[in-house]
């Protein structure tokens, strides 16, 4: 073996079990694997897990909020204006510098896998596309990254973004982005939605579209696209990010589009964080919540996932790549806390995010890849309750980061460790 990590406890054993790891995967997961292995590590009775897949991000746009001149609104619109100013500027020394600190927080947050939306608009040119191509390849040792060449401006509002989404894809870009909501008229949202299906399948992409985040409820991409998959096919090819409109849908308008999410064959993606803090601003009371309707959709076994999708930049102030943390914001939003809900929401940041991604071999199951992190806690219940550190995050079999924090408290004349949770020795 590789690497065997002894004394772990899974989300599904009881008692604890073995890891071994050969050639990048997982070769077995038993009471006992016999060495001997080129490195051993003991868990100590801490909860390991498939590491956490993000599917939404904008690197292209992160830490911008370092900077002084930032949205002090919080609205949309402006954060959208405030980019220009940004992208029509980025280097790649600025793109390579802001994209790779990131990186480094995702890692050692236990995230091995993610999907990197870059402007491709009039505005950057394809100056975003060529940072993250060279990102992906400086980090691909740490990290799986696809780049999702994503036209923020729309096609049909910003003329000459089609012919760049166009050469974004002969350049090497891997996921086909859309943003049809953001067009003026229900026409236009069609043509954009064509647009990206013209593309992805000459150049055989799936596609990841930006759907309706926000509080129209006439606002109507998310059944166009259904529409279109429902009558062309291409399903679990497509995901769909935000979908927040679906939230101000009256209950049987909502109830039949989510029924047509489901016979396209449609991921969603929520994106908590910006939901909870960018929509409804300007609203009377009570104020929408902005998070798509996740437990119909989940009830109707439409695969859900949950992305980081900003950190620091002007449309969300705060965020620390940490897929952990976006869990712990959607059991919240979406009223996800029982005992029985943790594991689905666990499934959100990892599995389903994986497979929204088009990766199947991910899980801690024989065969699968060996990307994974042990948490320095007992079960994912700890793991949402304490966000505890990320004691190693492996990728392919490769410890990547490594992580341990000591807290103390005084007690008399010591101090003595924090006692947050237990773990069995």
């Amino acid at each position: 073996m590789d690497l065997i990590i002894r004394n772990v406890r899974t989300r599904k054993h009881d008692g604890l079990r073995d890891i071994g790891i050969r050639d990048g995967r997982i070769a077995a997961v038993a009471e006992t694997v016999a060495g001997p292995a080129d490195r051993e590590i003991d868990a100590g009775g801490r909860l390991v897990t498939a590491a956490y897949a993000n599917p939404h991000i904008h690197l292209d746009k992160a830490l911008l909020g370092e900077n002084p001149s930032r949205n002090r609104t919080g609205l949309w619109d402006d954060a959208l204006t405030l980019t220009w100013e940004y992208k029509a500027h980025y280097t790649m020394e600025d793109l390579l510098d802001r994209g790779g600190r990131v990186v480094d927080m995702a890692v050692s947050n236990g995230t091995t896998l993610l999907r990197n939306f870059v402007d491709v608009d009039t505005i950057g040119g394809l100056r975003p596309l060529e940072g993250g191509l060279e990102l992906k390849k400086e980090c691909a040792s740490i990290i799986d990254m696809q780049v999702c060449a994503f036209p923020q401006e729309a096609f049909l509002k910003d003329p000459g973004s089609e012919d760049l989404m166009w050469k974004a894809m002969e350049m090497g870009a891997d996921v086909v982005g859309g943003l049809p909501w953001l067009e003026w008229s229900d026409e236009a949202m069609r043509k954009h939605i064509d647009i990206c299906f013209e593309i992805a399948r000459h150049f055989d992409r799936d596609i990841h579209m930006l759907i309706d985040n926000n509080n129209d409820r006439t606002s109507r991409s998310i059944e166009f696209l259904a529409d279109k998959m429902i009558a062309e096919g291409f399903p679990n090819r497509v995901t769909a990010g935000h979908v927040e409109a679906l939230c101000v849908y009256d209950d049987v308008h909502a109830n039949r589009v989510i029924r047509m999410i489901k016979e396209a064959g449609i991921h969603i993606c929520s994106n908590p964080h910006i939901s909870l803090s960018g929509r409804g601003r300007l609203d009377p009371q009570p104020k929408p919540r902005g998070l798509t309707r996740v437990q119909e959709l989940l009830a109707q076994d439409v695969p859900v996932c949950c992305a980081q999708d900003d950190v620091m930049d002007p449309y969300y102030n705060f965020g620390k790549m940490d897929q952990l943390e976006v869990g712990l914001f959607m059991a919240h939003a979406a009223h996800l806390t029982l005992p029985d809900q943790h594991e689905t929401v666990y499934d959100m940041i990892s599995v389903n995010a994986a497979r929204a991604m088009g990766v199947e071999d991910w899980g801690l199951e024989t065969g699968n890849r060996a990307d994974l992190v042990i948490l320095d806690t007992t079960s994912v219940w700890n793991a949402f309750r304490l966000q505890p550190d990320r004691l190693y995050v492996i990728k392919g079999g490769v410890v990547t980061a490594e992580a341990r924090t000591e807290r103390r408290v005084r007690r008399g004349d010591h101090l003595d460790p924090v006692r947050f949770e237990r773990i069995p020795e």
